[in-house]
């Protein structure tokens, strides 16, 4: 098994074996403050969240390939970001738009707002079953 983790002092998205080695550089070139991080092993896709001057949700496959820009319009401080298996749905929270919202996983189309509250400053999102869980500071 892999791990992959977002670096944003150095805009790098990097992965390694679970014990450490073979670690290298996947994305490195046209992020601006990668925050979270999701991977969808099944379908060979990786997907993100930037903070940066044009924050955004992007999307490459394993080896960084093929990096596309999912969503780029109506957010500002995406946090959390996490993949509904079963209805291939990408989910995350903006801590700025005190927003949970989703998407399709394949076409970046479909965007649904999930919840929306106020001053709730959403840290983390995570999808199991039927159910949504989140953290807020």
């Amino acid at each position: 098994g892999n791990i992959y983790w977002t670096d944003h002092g150095f805009n790098l998205i990097e992965v390694a074996r679970l014990n450490g080695s073979f670690r290298y550089v996947i994305v490195s070139q046209g992020l601006d403050q990668p925050r979270s991080i999701a991977v969808h092993p099944e379908k060979g896709y990786l997907f993100w969240t930037e903070w940066g001057q044009t924050p955004c949700i992007g999307k490459a496959h394993l080896d960084g390939s093929e990096k596309v820009v999912l969503v780029s319009l109506g957010i500002v401080w995406p946090n959390g970001i996490s993949i509904d298996y079963e209805e291939n749905k990408l989910y995350w929270c903006d801590a700025r738009t005190d927003k949970i919202e989703r998407i399709d996983l394949e076409s970046g189309g479909n965007r649904e707002i999930v919840l929306s509250g106020s001053n709730v400053d959403m840290f983390s999102v995570a999808v199991f079953g039927a159910y949504i869980y989140w953290s807020d500071r």
